[in-house]
């Protein structure tokens, strides 16, 4: 099976590896085009997408799938129009690949500066939200590079009717269509194969569970670009107006639960103990289960707080589960942040500037926030089109990543004949 593996990603990545040489050169008409094509695709086959996820849905309850993986799953009429959406919102940004920055003079006379240029194949393993097939892959398109995508087998069938439209657009703007590939197979092995190819693939995205994460992290011969877990914080500050507080908690918590920037722990300084009754009722409200350190439920007397424990604060809920811990000041805040967040994105929400601005430096997450939401840890949000993940390594990019996220520089040098002395 390993030995069928194998062969399966040489072929995928040699063909990766040549239409990556095409897609370096492509300029941004062509490029453009593929991308507004495959929006009008996916919107003329909703139909098509939408009978292939329903067959995939058909499958997740068989199995027994789990409520969040089955949200992330499911796709409906607004899903696949945000994902064409997305495939025109990435036409319509700057092309990065080309631009010039940084050029100077040398005392030699020579002018030195970078040039942004594509990765090259770049690998995408990826579970569950089949919307990723869309994003991925139009991202690597815009970028110049090539894409082999891994999705989960939950969204088999879902991928490969994506997969077709994206394919059909490459082909329908004459650019070369194994830019974008699927491995079209469950298999397991498969996913070993394409780790380990480093003689195709130049990087790895995995976006999923904190096990696929790992594993990828762990077995890669190829670079990866990753984050394991949304371990997220909203820190009511003293100064905290309490409207704005509840309704950005209960959005950060509430909006969706099964995705990696939902906040998972609320910080509550002791200043505003009298605020914890009205927070702790809005959660119950949604259905959320509230898990409380002795102050909070003190401060809840009455309302349903069950005891956290170590545990809670260092967990990834993914579910209406919240953990709610009061702090005595702002430096046990950012000190409760630095020891159990992932790096991903925390948030403030004070009017006092002093403590936002400390907030801001302190904290050394991929996302600091101050009065809003973590639930805008988005590259959709932030203006990127759309994201194929987020990254809380600091090389070579952290954060949401988008089409700069996908490049790399090089050095140029433009001379009128000058020799080194």
């Amino acid at each position: 099976m390993e030995t069928d593996a194998k062969t399966v990603m040489d072929v995928l990545g040699r063909q990766a590896k040549d239409a990556a040489k095409a897609m370096r050169m492509a300029d941004t008409g062509s490029k453009n085009r593929a991308l507004q094509l495959a929006a009008a695709v996916i919107r003329r086959e909703m139909k098509e997408i939408l009978a292939a996820n329903a067959m995939d849905m058909q499958a997740a309850e068989v199995s027994g799938l789990d409520a969040a993986l089955k949200d992330r799953l499911l796709l409906n009429g607004d899903r696949v129009d945000a994902m064409a959406e997305g495939l025109e919102q990435i036409a319509s940004l700057p092309d990065p690949v080309g631009a010039i920055d940084q050029l100077r003079f040398r005392p030699s006379g020579i002018q030195v500066g970078h040039m942004r240029v594509p990765l090259g194949v770049i690998g995408m393993i990826y579970e569950s939200r089949p919307n990723v097939t869309a994003d991925a892959a139009g991202l690597c398109l815009k970028s110049g590079n090539a894409a082999i995508l891994r999705g989960g087998s939950e969204a088999i069938h879902s991928n490969r009717v994506i997969t077709a439209c994206l394919r059909r657009a490459l082909v329908d703007s004459s650019l070369p269509q194994d830019a974008v590939q699927l491995v079209d197979s469950t298999d397991r092995a498969l996913v070993g194969a394409l780790i380990t190819s480093d003689a195709y693939v130049d990087v790895i995205i995995p976006r999923g569970g904190k096990s696929l994460i790992e594993r990828v992290a762990a077995e890669s011969r190829v670079p990866v670009i990753k984050h394991l877990d949304g371990i997220c914080h909203v820190y009511i500050d003293a100064a905290a107006d309490t409207d704005m507080a509840l309704n950005i908690a209960v959005n950060a918590k509430t909006h969706r639960y099964g995705v990696c920037n939902a906040m998972e722990t609320l910080l509550i300084h002791q200043d505003t103990a009298a605020f914890v009754p009205a927070i702790v009722q809005a959660m119950l409200d949604k259905g959320v289960e509230v898990r409380g350190c002795e102050q909070i439920r003190a401060a809840a007397a009455g309302l349903d707080v069950s005891a956290a424990t170590a545990e809670d604060w260092a967990t990834e809920y993914l579910s209406p589960i919240l953990s709610v811990r009061m702090v005595k000041d702002f430096e046990q805040a950012v000190d409760h942040i630095a020891r159990f967040s992932s790096g991903h994105t925390e948030t403030i929400v004070t009017n006092d500037y002093d403590a936002g601005q400390r907030f801001l430096r302190e904290v050394d997450s991929s996302s600091v926030m101050w009065n809003a939401s973590t639930r805008f840890a988005d590259g959709f949000e932030y203006g990127l089109g759309a994201e194929i993940g987020i990254s809380t390594d600091r090389l070579h990019v952290r954060g949401p990543v988008g089409l700069e996220g996908l490049t790399s520089q090089k050095w140029i040098v433009l001379g009128s004949g000058q020799v080194r002395q």
